[in-house]
């Protein structure tokens, strides 16, 4: 077994490549579902040797089959948003404790403390539903930052824009999380000049409105609310830690998260730097589950480990956080 607190402690490159190749073990050995897929590929731990080695299980399996690599009962299931009539992914936590490191250090690594900061959330379409992994982050968020003005926005835009002028001209440090189509429609109703508020947009129209490039989403939410840079954030029901973007679209991971892309013709071929390929996501929150994963999304990995998402494979269906279509 892998102590979950190693995954958290991780301090370098060496020590990353370390811990994912004993998780891939670890859930070779304990995933059914990961384990007859790398058998079908014949890819086994005498085969691994670096993180290019390890089969990367689709995304769609979330979907279809339940993915565990624990026994343990299960203590909650988040399931992706979808569209309407589609088939949603599941993801079955044995250990909810894990998220919530995950998610709390994750905010610390790239904001620092979460008390200095008012939480206020605009996530209409995710409030309406059951089961969404990002409510239950920014819940505990808002729970966290211990601020009475913290908290989350349905339909109350008028409400959310006196409280952020209130706020923000009392130079409290705020935080405005939102859906893409959400802050939109908060711009339309009022044109900000923000000075102490940073912007975090989880991407995704929700069928809206009409999807729009990040460059233009991010013009148009930068000028409405008077900030220099948007902020991004990159998650999905299927992975339990974040990536950041502070700015340009642009994101960075926690260190027990890494990024990188394959051939979009060769699922096994994984590519160097600066090229553009199918992202997979080697996320080790996902301890219980499986910590590899293709996704459905396009993107170019940099010599800093940063990245970028540049859209979707065109045979995906548009679904999940921060997944905007060309």
């Amino acid at each position: 077994m892998i102590d979950k607190n190693r995954i958290f402690s991780i301090g370098s490159k060496a020590e990353f490549e370390d811990v994912a190749l004993k998780v891939f073990k670890f859930q070779f050995e304990n995933n059914p579902v990961y384990r007859s897929f790398c058998d079908l590929l014949l890819r086994h731990p005498s085969d691994i040797n670096t993180l290019a080695d390890i089969p990367f299980l689709p995304i769609q399996f979330f979907k279809s089959r339940s993915i565990l690599s624990s026994p343990s009962k299960i203590q909650g299931t988040f399931i992706s948003s979808g569209t309407t009539g589609s088939q949603t992914s599941k993801h079955h936590l044995t250990d909810l404790s894990i998220y919530e490191t995950s998610f709390r250090r994750g905010f610390s690594h790239f904001y620092g403390n979460i008390k200095e900061y008012t939480i206020l959330a605009l996530l209409p379409n995710y409030l309406e539903r059951k089961g969404s992994s990002l409510v239950y982050m920014v819940n505990d968020m808002i729970k966290q930052s211990n601020r009475p003005e913290s908290g989350f926005y349905l339909n109350n835009l008028s409400e959310l824009k006196e409280q952020l002028i209130k706020l923000d001209e009392s130079e409290r440090k705020v935080i405005l999380i939102g859906v893409s189509f959400a802050l939109l429609d908060l711009v339309e109703l009022h044109q900000f000049q923000l000075k102490h508020t940073i912007v975090i947009e989880t991407g995704g129209m929700k069928g809206r409105r009409k999807e729009l490039v990040r460059e233009e989403l991010h013009q148009i939410l930068g000028e409405g609310f008077g900030v220099k840079a948007i902020y991004s954030e990159y998650g999905m029901t299927e992975l339990l830690s974040q990536a950041y973007s502070r700015g340009k679209g642009k994101f960075e991971c926690p260190p027990w998260m890494r990024v990188l892309t394959r051939e979009t013709e060769d699922a096994l071929k994984i590519l160097s730097n600066c090229k553009t390929g199918g992202i997979n996501v080697i996320d080790l929150a996902n301890l219980n589950s499986c910590a590899f994963i293709a996704t459905q999304d396009l993107g170019k990995v940099y010599h800093d480990q940063s990245f970028e998402v540049i859209g979707r494979f065109d045979n995906s269906d548009i679904r999940g956080c921060n997944l905007m279509a060309l």
